[in-house]
């Protein structure tokens, strides 16, 4: 557990209706969505942390058992993200922050690449925001509120030898944000994107770590936390200038 948990102090987010505020988080369980998930209860939000292949478990955050609500869906399925919306809604009332972390990766020759591998990558890193999205929007349209915040990668920009499937998926979750921030922006609803670099995360587990600094202006490799924080930023609701963005976290790896 993170050093956010070990003084179990919690900062009120409390939105300006008066109620506590609520963040969705797909591909909650490990890496940069673990880490979203400690920051954001730490920070006072209530928390509908998902998963799928990687098992988690509310007990895991004994002090924050009333804020936090763990429910499998594979965000690539629209009837399982519907059930999580539904379960979600239960809970906790109207979600305030959909954040769209979930992402799988395959890393090979594009001419060995099989179909299925194709179509899994996609689904998951591009059709799973959509899903996610199309369940999101009613409810924050009729408010007139919200904040969509989505993951891509750097190699959303740049490209990446033996990664096209996953650059690809990156790249259209870049255009996805700039155009659905155009239609949402009339409704007060703020759609931005985060553009990780090299963070410490199982996707990055094939090279060492001296491989990995020396790609990397600033000499060390990202923290998931390091991407978190940009998150909390971004999720505030004194951010209200700011939509159709991305926001690169890489150590300046790209510029």
């Amino acid at each position: 557990m993170s050093s956010v948990f070990k003084n179990n102090t919690v900062y009120a987010n409390i939105s300006i209706g008066g109620s506590m505020r609520t963040v969705l988080i797909t591909g909650a369980s490990k890496g940069i969505g673990r880490q979203t998930t400690e920051d954001f209860l730490a920070a006072g939000y209530n928390v509908i942390a998902n998963f799928h292949t990687t098992k988690m478990d509310k007990s895991e955050y004994p002090s924050f058992q009333e804020h936090i609500e763990v429910i499998k869906a594979d965000v690539s399925d629209y009837g399982q993200v519907e059930e999580m919306f539904k379960k979600g809604k239960e809970r906790f009332g109207n979600i305030d922050v959909v954040i769209n972390n979930a992402a799988v990766n395959y890393a090979g020759l594009l001419s060995q690449m099989e179909e299925k591998d194709w179509d899994r990558i996609i689904n998951v890193n591009l059709k799973g925001i959509f899903n996610v999205c199309k369940c999101a929007i009613p409810s924050m349209v009729n408010r007139k509120a919200g904040h969509i915040i989505n993951i891509s990668s750097m190699w959303g920009i740049t490209g990446a030898s033996c990664e096209v499937a996953y650059s690809v998926s990156k790249a259209g979750v870049i255009g996805f944000t700039k155009a659905l921030a155009k239609e949402l922006a009339p409704s007060n609803i703020y759609v931005n994107c985060v553009a990780p670099g090299i963070i410490q995360t199982d996707m990055n587990k094939a090279y060492t770590q001296q491989e990995l600094e020396e790609m990397i202006p600033l000499g060390r490799i990202g923290k998931c936390r390091d991407v978190s924080e940009m998150l909390l930023f971004l999720a505030d609701e004194k951010t209200s200038f700011i939509t159709g963005q991305v926001f690169s976290v890489n150590g300046g790896t790209v510029i």
